[in-house]
């Protein structure tokens, strides 16, 4: 299989395999709204297999929404078709609008242009992260 490089865009390196659809779900990417390929499964010399993401003409990414899913995962800058930046996703501390309080009874639920707000309690080591709802202190669920 052959994809071509691209000229200008980013490309998204190290996804978890298999979470690639996922990523652009929470990066609120329309795959068919964009130019874009996705390489799923391929092979990585130190995560087994992995999943590539290369978008055409987009030069960002949301990192904090990235660093929830994927942060192992690279994101290389292409201007010219040469790589001219890569960036490292990292988790945040504090999440706004990316994830949702789950709880019936949260002022989230029950009102209306209230923003999503999250704050990581536990890192989660290797494991996965815990962040609670600011309002009423569930913990979320993504």
């Amino acid at each position: 299989m052959e994809v071509t490089s691209i000229q200008n865009g980013i490309i998204i390196d190290h996804v978890p395999a298999g979470t690639a659809l996922k990523v652009l779900h929470y990066l609120h990417i329309d795959p068919a709204a964009t130019k874009l390929a996705l390489i799923m499964n391929a092979d990585s010399q130190q995560y087994g297999t992995k999943d590539i993401i290369k978008i055409e003409g987009e030069n960002h990414v949301d990192l904090e929404a990235l660093g929830l899913i994927a942060r192992q995962a690279t994101v290389d800058v292409v201007e010219g078709g040469v790589i001219v930046a890569k960036k490292h996703p990292k988790l945040p501390h504090r999440v706004v609008n990316i994830i949702r309080c789950v709880n019936p009874r949260c002022v989230t639920t029950t009102e209306r242009g209230i923003d999503q707000l999250f704050h990581l309690v536990d890192d989660g080591g290797n494991g996965k992260p815990e962040y609670r709802c600011d309002y009423c202190d569930e913990e979320a669920k993504f």
